[in-house]
């Protein structure tokens, strides 16, 4: 039998861009924070082949297609856990609980109860996609690391803000802007990290603290990734 020839589509037909409607789906509509100290569990292989990561969760989010995944700071962005895929550079294996020491591959479903409910109630449709959807305190001691007149500088993450488009926000204190104790979400002082121009990674508490203190794995290690 011949091969039969790829039919020419009609003018008037628009293929859907199945990347932009992947986008749509998975974006993140709601948050709830992580209050009970839950980790993803991740390999590294670049680290290690025998051992494996614990990393803090931020917070649990919502996406538009139902799915409820975990989300933490990682690099220079908040990644879900479902998107670490590369075992070289980190490969999501689960949750786990440090208290009871469980180790388990699904939400937990008070989060998913929880989001739900939430975005049921506070559904709102056809915003700017820069609209500050929610904001929540950094609970996981997250930093930023920025490049400021060629020395490096970590500035604690106040607060996180997740836009309509599902994008989120790192703030940071300005101090010259601070007009009063505790900062809370909100304050007048913060700016998103994203915006100054020379910020670089997130780090959770442990790894800037050791960076503070002039360890030198971890110090070696930042100087690989600001190479």
């Amino acid at each position: 039998m011949a091969p039969r020839e790829a039919a020419t589509p009609s003018a008037n037909v628009v293929p859907f861009p199945q990347k932009k409607k992947d986008r749509e789906l998975e974006r993140i509509t709601r948050i709830v924070p992580e209050h009970d100290g839950l980790c993803i569990l991740y390999s590294h292989h670049a680290l290690s082949r025998e051992k494996l990561f614990a990393g803090k969760i931020l917070c649990w989010g919502i996406q538009n297609d139902g799915e409820v995944v975990a989300l933490l700071p990682w690099l220079n962005g908040v990644v879900k856990s479902t998107a670490l895929t590369d075992p070289d550079s980190g490969r999501f294996e689960g949750y786990y609980d440090p208290v009871s020491e469980v180790i388990f591959t699904e939400p937990p479903a008070p989060k998913i109860a929880e989001l739900q409910t939430a975005r049921e109630h506070y559904h709102r449709e056809n915003l700017d996609p820069k609209t500050v959807v929610q904001e929540l305190p950094d609970t996981i001691g997250s930093h930023a690391a920025c490049i400021v007149a060629q020395h490096l500088a970590l500035y604690e993450v106040r607060s996180w803000q997740l836009l309509a488009n599902g994008d989120f926000q790192a703030m940071l204190a300005d101090p010259e802007k601070q007009t009063h104790t505790p900062i809370l979400p909100g304050d007048s002082c913060l700016y998103a990290a994203q915006t100054q121009p020379g910020f670089r990674y997130f780090f959770q508490y442990h790894i800037a603290n050791q960076i503070k203190a002039g360890d030198p794995v971890a110090v070696r290690a930042l100087e690989r990734l600001l190479e």
